[in-house]
């Protein structure tokens, strides 16, 4: 401060031959705006730098004209500045024009301290002159404009940072011989927002009553107690006020401004609120207006316009930080301004308020995701109100918001924080509601999907199999609901390689499914394929075999052979015959898969290629050696039409045409294969990749077989 009024900086004149003029300090209730202004003219008393120091409380109009008189008749006497010579306005402005600078007089050196001004209209009139050897000090919690007139200039006196904080902590319990540990005083810096008379007040409840740090931290975040408990009996530093009560005046200040009346409940529900960011948004939804408009019913309904202007009166008053720049966080308000006007409610209104918090932050959370700041600010803004509204969020359920900012982290891709969130989500509503209650059952839905999605198979099944057991015990579960259940349940088991436990699982659903929807329901034939499958997985290939065979002609009965369904049953049987070691059979059911798809896919679709290499491949298993090269051919000549001769897939299956046909007995074939193999591997590989060296090798080695031991494959 002494070095901003000394240099000019923000406040005063650069030198001594120019008219100073006021500065204006501006800041919260707490930060020391008082004690900042008395340190400046105390040092300059002290220091010889003035002849005249007057110090005026000028809480009101009222006020600031009696310490005017007062220091009227202190300096000029009570016959020329004393209150009988006109009233107090008089006798004010007597005051104020004898600072007035005069050519004939000898230079007097003045310092005027305008403490706590409530209200700029109440100093109309009565700021004092500017004077080269005058000067002006103010401090205000309010931000009007009207404040910087006559060259004012504004001071923002903001909070300490935590490097101060700690200091401040550390230096100030040392002078009463009392030492804390750094991480303990670093955390009731961050506890107390870095506020300069909460810092104060706390080093003087721990001096007082022998408290160590982390006994005023419990003490602190204890909710069940008022700020005010956390108070020392007699406040330091000829301190005034109780952090509590520091701001009550500015509230009751804010709440007169147009809109009248509005400030409060505004400031009531932002306190629930996230205190880094709050977004306009949140304030201005449609339940946040529903709201505040019952706080003035007779004026109609609150529009949005008029709750900006009620931030704008709380920012005056210094009681919010409001910025239209950044709409995803507008409003900030310091989180023991929030804590005392939190204090300051009944319990039926924290409820409220709470649950009211809630209803604006779901209003304000868009159906689509545009701005990932806004996103994230609402996140915060729940988790923030998730801790101030305590049980209300879950009284008498658990609030959709709650659910919303959950799902709305897995979306924005963090799966991992959103199933641990939604874990302790399940957690919070057993606890508050019970493991049957439908809160709990939505968290745990909202638990399973994120573990499912984040890898986690077995913590999804387990979750599950609690969704299961819980819609079997509550009576009137929808049926459509269990199923869904009990196939997640099965599926999850599986991915977890839990086969047995999967098909036993399906083997449940698919006797529900029997009972309610019958033999030939199309949810019936998929819970059959899902119990042959993972029997199959389970190690009884041949039963899986067996099952499938039947569901086929079932599926081919009632829902056609060229059904999608069907050919994906029709694949499955192919499948597990090759795995119980039935390849001939294998060979036979590809062959019959390869008709169906090339009749609805076409011979040139993916899938219908892939039956065509599972075709040759299971008979080269099953010894038709011939078979499979001739299944092979197609496909190479298929795969070359659709993808390209150099497409990896295309040498692979020349690769397998060129084994098949060496297998076959048809040296020559092979070499000729291999040989283009060679060619297309060195075009696309290099000539020193692995596959065209095994194929060089495969190629010289056929070529043998085909010409003689000693034949040179290079000529």
């Amino acid at each position: 401060m002494a070095q901003l009024l000394a240099t000019g900086g923000t406040a005063v004149v650069e030198s001594a031959h120019q008219a100073r003029v006021g500065g204006v300090l501006v800041g919260m209730g707490g930060v020391g705006k008082t004690q900042l202004a008395a340190h400046y003219a105390r040092t300059a008393w002290q220091q010889g730098e003035l002849d005249v120091l007057v110090w005026i409380t000028a809480s009101s109009r009222t006020a600031a004209v009696t310490g005017y008189g007062q220091a009227g008749v202190e300096l000029l006497g009570a016959e020329e500045g004393g209150l009988d010579n006109g009233g107090p306005e008089r006798a004010a402005q007597r005051f104020l024009a004898w600072l007035e600078p005069k050519p004939q007089q000898a230079p007097c050196r003045w310092l005027v301290v305008l403490d706590d001004i409530a209200d700029p209209a109440d100093l109309r009139g009565l700021w004092p002159p500017s004077s080269p050897q005058g000067r002006t000090v103010a401090t205000t919690r309010r931000k009007d404009a009207a404040l910087t007139g006559g060259g004012r200039r504004l001071i923002e006196i903001g909070l300490f940072t935590p490097d101060q904080a700690l200091a401040h902590l550390t230096s100030a319990l040392a002078r009463f011989g009392r030492h804390e540990p750094e991480p303990e005083l670093t955390a009731l810096a961050e506890d107390l927002g870095c506020l300069p008379l909460a810092l104060s007040q706390a080093v003087a409840y721990l001096i007082d009553t022998g408290s160590g740090c982390r006994a005023y931290r419990d003490l602190l975040s204890d909710r069940t107690r008022a700020l005010a408990d956390t108070a020392p009996d007699t406040l330091p530093d000829d301190q005034t006020h109780t952090v509590a009560a520091t701001w009550t005046l500015s509230l009751e200040r804010a709440d007169t401004l147009r809109p009248a009346g509005l400030a409060r409940p505004v400031l009531q529900l932002a306190a629930f609120l996230s205190p880094n960011g709050i977004p306009a948004t949140v304030l201005t939804s449609q339940p946040a207006l529903t709201h505040l408009t019952g706080h003035l019913a007779a004026a109609g309904p609150v529009t949005a316009e008029q709750v900006q202007l009620a931030l704008g009166a709380l920012r005056r008053l210094s009681l919010i930080d409001h910025s239209a720049d950044r709409p995803h966080q507008a409003v900030r308000v310091h989180q023991l301004v929030q804590r005392a006007v939190r204090d300051s409610l009944t319990p039926a209104q924290r409820h409220q308020l709470a649950r009211t918090a809630a209803d604006a932050l779901l209003g304000a959370w868009p159906e689509t995701e545009r701005y990932t700041a806004l996103a994230t600010a609402l996140r915060a803004n729940t988790a923030a109100l998730a801790t101030t509204a305590e049980d209300a969020l879950y009284e008498p359920d658990a609030h959709p918001v709650l659910h919303r900012a959950g799902w709305n982290l897995g979306e924005s891709g963090q799966t991992t924080a959103a199933a641990n969130y939604f874990e302790q989500l399940t957690e919070a509503t057993t606890r508050h509601l019970g493991p049957d209650h439908p809160s709990t059952f939505t968290a745990r839905e909202g638990l399973a999907w994120w573990q499912r999605e984040v890898g986690d198979a077995a913590g999804a099944a387990d979750t599950y199999a609690k969704l299961l057991q819980h819609q079997l015990r509550m009576p009137g579960q929808d049926d459509w609901s269990i199923f869904a259940t009990r196939y997640s349940l099965g599926h999850q088991l599986g991915k977890a390689g839990d086969a047995a436990g999967a098909a036993d699982a399906f083997a449940q659903l698919l006797e529900h499914e029997l009972r309610v929807l019958g033999p030939d329901h199309a949810h019936t034939f998929v819970a059959r394929q899902e119990l042959a499958w993972w029997r199959g997985e389970a190690g009884d290939a041949a039963a899986a075999a067996d099952a499938f065979a039947e569901l086929l002609r079932d599926r081919a009965r009632v829902q056609g052979r060229d059904h999608a369904s069907t050919l994906d049953t029709w694949h499955c049987l192919a499948h597990w015959r090759g795995e119980a070691g039935d390849a001939a059979g294998a060979a036979r059911a590809y062959g019959e898969l390869l008709d169906g798809q090339s009749r609805t896919l076409g011979p040139f679709h993916p899938d219908t290629l892939s039956s065509l290499d599972s075709i040759a491949h299971w008979r080269g298993e099953a010894g038709d050696a011939d078979g499979a090269a001739q299944a092979y051919a197609h496909l190479v000549d298929a795969r070359s039409r659709t993808v390209g001769p150099d497409d990896p897939d295309t040498l692979t299956s020349l690769d397998r045409l060129a084994h098949w046909l060496g297998k076959a007995g048809n040296a020559a074939g092979a070499t000729q294969a291999y040989g283009e193999l060679l060619e297309a591997r060195s075009r696309t590989l290099g000539p020193d990749h692995p596959d065209t060296l095994t194929t060089e090798r495969n190629l010289t080695c056929w070529w043998r077989k085909a010409w003689g031991p000693e034949a040179d494959a290079g000529q």
